[in-house]
């Protein structure tokens, strides 16, 4: 068992870091960076994982003095953290930097549209929109004016700040970053580019590159000139570590994690001793805690969830006819309705998922219960306590104290009443190790 768990913890340290030392290898391996144009897709939330993805690859492109670097962008928006974090390493590049919201029907909504704003070049697809930066804060409700809040007045206020800072540095319509946060307003691709939102519409990847060639940029007070003909485009793909990472930041996979580290706890405290429950539980729970931490979590979903595993594991020791599994089963649900405290479409647990989940967790956390109450409560088949209903005649008269013959064997007996030698007898009880307590029935063994 030692062995199986070093090997358990050698595998997970290969496959969450392992991936992760070759990054530097396969930049270094790249020839004539400098002739491309480097690029990553981020299609989804914006999340530490998105964040760490996209500036360890601008940091790469940056080292390598490629041409430019490109980020294609469809995303509903994401952290705040997160999505600063990205902004930063695009203020701080030394090589200019491409957002292009693409494919057609893409946004670059909330996060997104930030994102956006701090580009050098901002470029759109025909069919998508941009927009949408009002912030949520944590308590579940847009951090807007109209609700008497300080906190959320401070909140509105620092992005407002933040957006228009942005459009300011990179020459965009300052008063539109103001309405998208302050207003929610979404704008489209044409209309973006009219209002000075955006430097151009491409309907794709060579219209972009014939449109922005030769076009100028800002570095430290000084123009260059933005040089794409002839670059080849190279896309780079999140490590192993880093996509497994990210689908776990999903609050829908988050949430199936808990559940299921959950599960894995329940089956090993109600049999201990089987390990691979407890050792799966606590890696799901793990995991879910990383990916939970990055969302606004409601700390009361997460007292009813565990409320609902204390009042399945009661159900062992107490008798209540079913009733401490049903009300484990409705607390289960409450917590996994509130669990995600925000309206954000993005961080919302799908609520399939969540009936179906609370079904299956019941049913099987259920179906275990009844097998451990009823093995707890059957009768012994084997030992001296399997002898607890044995039947058996007689061989001496019993008469307080005598012999008895059970099971295929003899024993000393002991009963309340005078037996007489050949009368059938059951076993009631257990004297000693060595004695039965019998008790006389009619009819033959």
């Amino acid at each position: 068992m030692k062995q199986f768990s070093v090997c358990l913890a050698v595998g997970l340290l290969l496959l969450f870091w392992g991936p992760h030392f070759l990054i530097a290898e396969e930049h270094s391996s790249d020839d004539g960076t400098a002739e491309t144009l480097r690029a990553v897709q981020v299609a989804g939330p914006i999340n530490p994982v998105v964040a760490d993805f996209v500036t360890t690859e601008l940091a790469a492109a940056n080292q390598a003095a490629a041409r430019a670097f490109l980020i294609q962008l469809d995303t509903p928006g994401g952290l705040d953290t997160a999505m600063r974090e990205i902004i930063r390493s695009l203020l701080s590049s030394e090589i200019p930097v491409i957002v292009y919201v693409y494919p057609p029907g893409a946004r670059a909504a909330s996060a997104g549209a930030l994102i956006t704003l701090a580009a050098d070049f901002a470029v759109m697809a025909p069919g998508t929109n941009i927009g949408a930066a009002t912030p949520v804060s944590l308590g579940g409700g847009p951090a807007d004016q109209s609700q008497d809040s300080p906190m959320q007045t401070k909140i509105l206020n620092d992005a407002t700040a933040y957006a228009r800072s942005l459009a300011e540095q990179r020459g965009r319509n300052v008063d539109w970053a103001e309405r998208i946060v302050r207003d929610g307003i979404s704008t489209a691709a044409n209309q973006a580019r009219e209002l000075r939102v955006v430097d151009l519409v491409a309907a794709n990847l060579s219209a972009l590159m014939t449109e922005l060639d030769g076009r100028t940029y800002l570095r430290n007070g000084q123009a260059r000139q933005l040089q794409l003909a002839g670059a080849a485009v190279r896309y780079a793909e999140m490590t192993l570590r880093q996509q497994i990472l990210d689908a776990i930041s999903s609050p829908t996979v988050a949430y199936l994690l808990l559940m299921l580290g959950i599960l894995g706890i329940f089956f090993e405290i109600s049999q201990p001793g089987v390990i691979l429950p407890g050792a799966v539980g606590a890696i799901a729970l793990l995991l879910a805690f990383y990916a939970l931490q990055t969302m606004p979590v409601s700390f009361a979903g997460i007292l009813l969830i565990f409320l609902s595993v204390v009042l399945f594991l009661l159900e062992i020791k107490v008798t209540s006819f079913g009733m401490l599994t049903v009300g484990g089963a409705v607390a289960l649900g409450f917590g996994s309705l509130i669990l995600i405290d925000s309206p954000a479409p993005y961080l919302q647990i799908s609520r399939t998922v969540i009936l179906a989940t609370v079904i299956v967790v019941t049913g099987t956390i259920s179906g275990v219960l009844y097998l451990v109450v009823r093995a707890q409560r059957s009768r012994f088949h084997s030992g001296r306590e399997g002898l607890v209903g044995e039947r058996g005649r007689a061989v001496t008269t019993i008469s307080g104290t005598g012999t008895a013959f059970v099971h295929g064997e003899y024993w000393q007996a002991f009963a309340e009443e005078e037996i007489a030698e050949g009368e059938s007898v059951e076993v009631v009880g257990l004297v000693s190790s060595m004695r039965l307590k019998v008790r006389k029935i009619e009819g033959d063994v």
